[in-house]
C-alpha cells in the first residue's frame, strides 16, 4: 500500500530538497532517453525539477507533473520559465498519446501501480519511454551505510521493488537496467540539511529528529573517513529502468 503521509510530506521543505538531493548523471538521463531528439518528454512526480532541469539541458521539451503544490512553486522558482502541472501519477492532466517519454526520478516506489500504469500508458505515444531512475547512496561505503542507518533512509533497490526481473505490465516491452555512478559534494551542515529532507525526518517527533541530529553529529565528529573534514563526497548509484510501450 502507497503511503501518502510520506509520499507528500516533501513540500514543507521544498527550498532544501531542491538545494540539497543530488543531480541526476547526464549520461544516465541520456540512456534513459535513448538518444531521442527534441522530444516531449513527462517528468512525472517532478517534485522541485531537479530531473527536469537535467531533461531540458539535453535539448528536450519537458511537462512536469507533480502533485504538492508547494513542490510546485518550487520547481518554477528554480527553473524560469517551466511551470509543473498539478497532477499525479494515478491521474495526469494530458491528452492520449501525446508524449514521447516519462521520465520519473526517485518517486516510483510511491506509486499506485495498478492505477498509474495504465495511465502512463495512456499517455504515451505507440513505442513511447517510460523510465524510472533512483539516485540511491552507496552504502557499501561504511560511513554512508551507517547515516543510512542512522536517518533511517530505507533505500530500495530495483530487485527489493521489483523483484529479479523489472516488469511493467504487458503494454510495455521487456525492461531494461543500467546503473552509473557518481557522487556529490557537501559540507557537513549540508549533510544534515539533506538528511532534513527525507520522508522519515519530515514525518518524525521533535524526539526522533533530536535523535538523529545528534547521532549524525557524532558520526561526523568520530569517523575516520569524516572527521576535520570540510566537505564530503557522498558516493551515488544511479538505476535506470528503461522501456517501451507496445
Amino acid at each position: 500500500m502507497v503511503d501518502h503521509t510520506h509520499a507528500l510530506s516533501f513540500g514543507v521543505a521544498a527550498s532544501d530538497y531542491d538545494r540539497f538531493r543530488p543531480r541526476y548523471p547526464k549520461a544516465a538521463v541520456r540512456w534513459a532517453l535513448d538518444g531521442l531528439s527534441e522530444a516531449r518528454v513527462v517528468d512525472l512526480a517532478a517534485g522541485t525539477g531537479i530531473l527536469t532541469r537535467a531533461v531540458l539541458a539535453l535539448g528536450h521539451e519537458v511537462v512536469p507533473v507533480e502533485p504538492d503544490p508547494g513542490m510546485r512553486a518550487q520547481l518554477a522558482a528554480s527553473t524560469p520559465g517551466t511551470a509543473a502541472l498539478a497532477g499525479s501519477a494515478e491521474a495526469m492532466p494530458l491528452p492520449d498519446s501525446t508524449v514521447d517519454a516519462v521520465l520519473v526520478g526517485t518517486a516510483y516506489h510511491w506509486f499506485d501501480r495498478e492505477r498509474a500504469h495504465p495511465e502512463i500508458v495512456r499517455v504515451l505515444r505507440p513505442g513511447g519511454i517510460f523510465a524510472p531512475i533512483w539516485n540511491i547512496r552507496d552504502a557499501s561505503v561504511d560511513w554512508v551505510a551507517e547515516v543510512g542507518r542512522i536517518a533511517h533512509f530505507g533505500d530500495k533497490s530495483t530487485s527489493q521493488v521489483f523483484g529479479e526481473r523489472p516488469d511493467f505490465g504487458p503494454a510495455f516491452d521487456a525492461v531494461e537496467k543500467r546503473e552509473f555512478t557518481h557522487r556529490t559534494t557537501l559540507t557537513p551542515d549540508e549533510l544534515l540539511g539533506m538528511v532534513r529532507t527525507r520522508s522519515y525526518w519530515l514525518t518524525a517527533s521533535t524526539d526522533d529528529q533530536r535523535r538523529v541530529e545528534r547521532e549524525l553529529t557524532e558520526l561526523l565528529n568520530t569517523h575516520p573517513a569524516l572527521v576535520g573534514r570540510d566537505t564530503i563526497e557522498l558516493p551515488y548509484r544511479t538505476l535506470v529502468l528503461r522501456t517501451r510501450r507496445r
